[in-house]
């Protein structure tokens, strides 16, 4: 099982190894990370948290927040610039940045996403985030289109990834974008890896025909089955194969009862208000649907309701029932000590 799990780029996130064996339990809060200014302190601050989790985690997903998170909560610092810091500090991990196709062109990423793919030595890959806060379009000056569009837009942006990877020179006209004559020169070293999120059926038509790796939201085995056998079918009368990552917020304790009364006491402490209002502010179809779960409502992307919560044994042996509906990558929140000691180290072996 591969692990995945998000860079610490914005002022409140989950909660990162600050040394290397996860053991010792020891995690910095990004509260930390934003209190240390700028310039050399800052730099070095990021690149002990997450030079940490070098060869512990497989994946490292660097987000884009352009304002605030769904809760208007805080911003975080630019996907560009801290793909290049985090490629520069790790050896092993792959960096997976998320670019918005409407915020800049399929071109720009191409040149800058070769060039990353060279400075890390093949460990740079593509999250296509069609995006789903509509107020950040008008914010930043960029064109909103209606959800099916922006999918249908992101499909015409990985084709032209695609094609100026593995072309000497590119032409293409679209109804989004079109490039005349693109070159990328240095190229990259290897095949583009391209990911993406959403749940709807324009995300499951789009990552049949263009992506490499789904992320989805967390939820019952049910749910993420259903999905993974959709697009599998869909994939397959295009002659692709597709894998998927599924969002996980552990809570690991010695007995099965010890994590489950901590989830009630997180389930009595929920802010129902904060949880409509981040309803309200999303324009996504699929993704975030099963607004009166409990377990879904405790984290931004449905985490806990994938039900790694138990006994290490228990979380385990949960693993082993994701693989075997197709999942291959668990996108974690490393903000549970006990996980990060007794269940992060066998993931592998799964």
């Amino acid at each position: 099982m591969q692990t995945c799990t998000w860079a610490p780029t914005t002022t409140l996130r989950a909660k990162l190894f600050r040394k290397g064996d996860p053991s010792l339990a020891t995690t910095v809060d990004q509260t930390e990370l934003m209190q240390a200014g700028g310039g050399s302190e800052l730099t070095a601050a990021f690149q002990e948290s997450v030079g940490a989790l070098d060869g512990l985690i497989d994946n490292l997903l660097v987000p884009q927040r352009w304002y605030g998170t769904a809760n208007n909560g805080p911003s975080s610092f630019d996907v560009f610039a801290m793909s290049t810091l985090f490629a520069a500090c790790t050896t092993k991990m792959k960096i997976i940045s998320a670019i918005h196709p409407g915020f800049t062109l399929p071109a720009v990423v191409a040149k800058w996403g070769a060039t990353m793919d060279r400075l890390s030595g093949g460990r740079w890959g593509i999250n296509v985030v069609s995006g789903w806060k509509v107020s950040e379009f008008a914010s930043f000056g960029a064109d909103l289109v209606s959800h099916d569009d922006r999918y249908a837009r992101s499909a015409e942006f990985i084709d032209i990834l695609r094609r100026a990877w593995s072309s000497e020179s590119v032409a293409y006209q679209g109804e989004y974008y079109s490039v005349d004559d693109l070159i990328i020169d240095p190229g990259p070293l290897g095949e583009l890896e391209v990911f993406q999120g959403g749940q709807s059926e324009a995300a499951m038509e789009m990552g049949a025909k263009h992506s490499d790796w789904m992320f989805l939201n967390g939820g019952s085995p049910e749910k993420i089955e259903g999905i993974i056998t959709q697009v599998r079918k869909r994939a397959a009368n295009e002659g692709r194969e597709v894998r998927f990552a599924v969002t996980a917020s552990p809570v690991c304790r010695s007995t099965d009862k010890a994590a489950w009364n901590e989830i009630d006491t997180m389930v009595g402490a929920i802010d129902w208000d904060a949880v409509n209002s981040r309803r309200k502010m999303t324009d996504s179809v699929g993704m975030w649907s099963d607004w009166d779960s409990k377990l879904a409502a405790l984290d931004m992307n449905e985490g806990y309701a994938t039900g790694l919560i138990g006994s290490p044994d228990t979380i385990l042996t949960k693993v082993e029932e994701l693989k075997e509906i197709g999942v291959g990558m668990l996108h974690l929140s490393l903000g549970d000590p006990a996980f990060n000691r007794h269940v992060l180290p066998h993931l592998h072996a799964v």
